[in-house]
């Protein structure tokens, strides 16, 4: 069973998975992937996966749109018993959370930068509703959506889908992000992301794609080669509380930007994930959601991993150019 340790010497959670390592290929680079007689994703395969939790379109067996299911391997379990202990120094909790594999498309070569833009619409819709469904359980505090897409993202499968993992903690990350916004907000009164936005927009070098809803940056500090955000125009803290019309020009912005990246890059491997309030927040002024997006371009290597600073040989200024005049 999954649990989570806590580091003595820096207070950071790990989560440690010894069913994650049962998945295929979990410590191989190379894969043999599926045909779609093989793919547990594919329809008419629907009994390799654990039983759905949601479904659109089609009543049983085939005909689906898309597909929410429990992942077979989780890094966490809904049915875990909440428990804490402590031997000495070492803290651990038992791996109390969700680990859901939204399937966002019955076909198996059709990634998601190619899917219409109410597909990728149909994605946000889905995990919308599964974080509200999961926030019911008053023992997971945060979720967080992403995707792996590629090998060297960390894909194990290449029909296309998404994931979703609901903690019993608010991840390092995303505190420190909450952090700053408040500090920001306590010191001028301002939501930071507001304000980098609307510097963004006014100077327009790093801005790569917008539309009525949405900018899409390459940050000031990427860290990482063509890294991205995108962020509602508007000040908004909770993904969850997104209308369809929003979600929709969400879609078009990522799909855009994917197909750019597809034809600047030749396909990268990339990664994608989604920070928004912890669960059951109350809405304020100082943060703003949006999801980061990271092709795999570079590994971290010694320096990176000894001093969490990370090495960009790319301004984000150029990425963004490259960017924009790159036709989809």
């Amino acid at each position: 069973m999954p649990e989570l340790r806590k580091d003595p010497v820096v207070s950071r959670w790990v989560i440690i998975a010894p069913e994650r390592a049962d998945r295929p290929n979990a410590h191989l680079r190379a894969q043999h992937e599926p045909d779609e007689q093989t793919c547990p994703f594919c329809p008419g395969n629907e009994a390799m996966t654990p039983h759905e939790v949601r479904r659109a379109g089609g009543r049983g067996g085939t005909g689906w749109t898309s597909r929410v299911v429990p992942n077979g391997f989780p890094a966490l379990r809904v049915e875990t018993q909440m428990a804490r202990s402590g031997n000495g120094l070492f803290d651990q909790m038992a791996g109390v959370g969700a680990h859901e594999v939204l399937i966002e498309t019955p076909e198996h070569a059709l990634p998601l930068s190619r899917q219409s833009q109410e597909q990728v619409q149909a994605l946000f819709l889905a995990a919308k509703e599964r974080m509200i469904d999961l926030s019911r359980d008053l023992r997971l505090k945060s979720i967080v959506f992403f995707k792996n897409h590629g090998v060297a993202a960390g894909a194990t499968l290449s029909h296309s889908h998404s994931q979703l993992i609901a903690l019993p903690l608010v991840p390092p990350e995303l505190s420190e992000e909450l952090r700053c916004a408040q500090d920001h907000f306590e010191r001028k009164e301002r939501c930071v992301f507001c304000d980098v936005l609307k510097q963004e927009l006014e100077q327009r070098v790093r801005v790569v794609h917008e539309n009525d809803g949405f900018v899409v940056l390459s940050p000031y500090a990427a860290r990482s080669p063509f890294e991205l955000w995108i962020l509602p125009r508007q000040h908004r803290a909770i993904f969850e509380q997104a209308e369809p019309r929003e979600l929709l020009l969400f879609a078009e912005a990522l799909r855009t930007v994917l197909r750019k990246l597809d034809v600047a890059l030749e396909r990268p491997a990339y990664n994608f994930y989604l920070h928004t309030l912890p669960l059951r927040e109350p809405l304020n002024g100082y943060y703003h959601w949006h999801l980061e997006l990271k092709p795999m371009l570079t590994q971290q290597a010694g320096f990176e991993w000894g001093s969490g600073v990370t090495i960009n040989p790319t301004p984000p200024e150029e990425a963004a150019a490259f960017l924009r005049k790159t036709e989809v």
